[in-house]
């Protein structure tokens, strides 16, 4: 099985993922939002099923895909050390904005 990292190189899975992260869609909700062929769609879904990222449920004639988080903890894991300089590059930022909001407004020349 690919990891995580591998299925997620791919554009298409990525857009996937984001779109299915706002609930759950079918393939051709999919395949309007994304602006694929139906079999594009379903290529990409049976890769990021097979790697656990997504689950599908059959609901009347059409098939519902869900995002499943537990696979996406190996990136969640390996993203932690730079969600910390990131923040750190936040906060300084706020600490910025708070700084120059609270100086009175320069008067033009």
């Amino acid at each position: 099985m690919p990891s995580a990292f591998a299925v997620l190189a791919e554009p298409s899975r990525r857009a996937i993922l984001t779109l299915l992260a706002n609930g759950e869609l079918s393939v051709g909700d999919l395949e309007a939002a994304l602006d694929l062929p139906q079999t594009s769609v379903s290529k990409h879904l049976r890769v990021l099923r097979e790697a656990g990222l997504v689950e599908a449920t059959i609901d009347a004639q059409r098939r519902v895909y869900r995002i499943c988080p537990e696979p996406l903890q190996e990136v969640e894991a390996w993203m932690a050390p730079f969600r910390r300089h990131w923040s750190a590059q936040v906060d300084a930022l706020e600490r910025h904005l708070d700084r120059n909001a609270k100086k009175p407004p320069r008067k033009p020349r």
